[in-house]
């Protein structure tokens, strides 16, 4: 596995991504957002042996200070093989050049109950983001945000 980026205008290949993963990404009209700002914010893919492209990070920059990791995937088949550490490890190191020193993510928080997000949030706390808060309606009511954040 090779991690390449960040660059523009892969959002072809991520929405393939997007798409293999259901349980995460399984509102249509987030997807379509999701593509659409691919196209302009800085990605990085996991590009397997054969260059296929198995997991994606996006990072929107909030402030020259902070950032958003703004969409993580990775294709059911690849979870717990490295991929997505070896993305936010990737992504951090390019952050940290650029002069970035917290990055945060929104996730689904725990009040959904919903398994395939609970083993999100381990991975996002395994790789040293902390719970900051709970936005019961920035999404809406049915789907609870919690953002983490990560000094870098």
């Amino acid at each position: 596995m090779r991690i390449v980026g960040p660059q523009l205008n892969c959002h072809v290949q991520c929405e393939a991504i997007l798409r293999a993963v259901p349980e995460w990404f399984g509102i249509e009209s987030a997807i379509v957002d999701y593509v659409r700002n691919i196209e302009t914010l800085p990605t990085f893919l996991a590009l397997d042996e054969d260059d296929r492209s198995i997991g994606l990070m996006t990072v929107k920059m909030h402030f020259p200070q902070s950032a958003d990791l703004y969409v993580l995937a990775v294709r059911k088949e690849h979870h717990r093989r490295g991929v997505g550490r070896a993305l936010l490890d990737r992504v951090e190191e390019w952050l940290r050049g650029e002069g970035v020193r917290f990055l945060q993510v929104k996730t689904l928080a725990p009040t959904a109950n919903y398994e395939p997000y609970d083993r999100t949030r381990r991975f996002y706390e395994a790789m040293g983001f902390t719970p900051l808060e709970i936005f019961p309606t920035l999404w809406d009511p049915r789907n609870p945000c919690l953002m983490m954040i990560k000094a870098l």
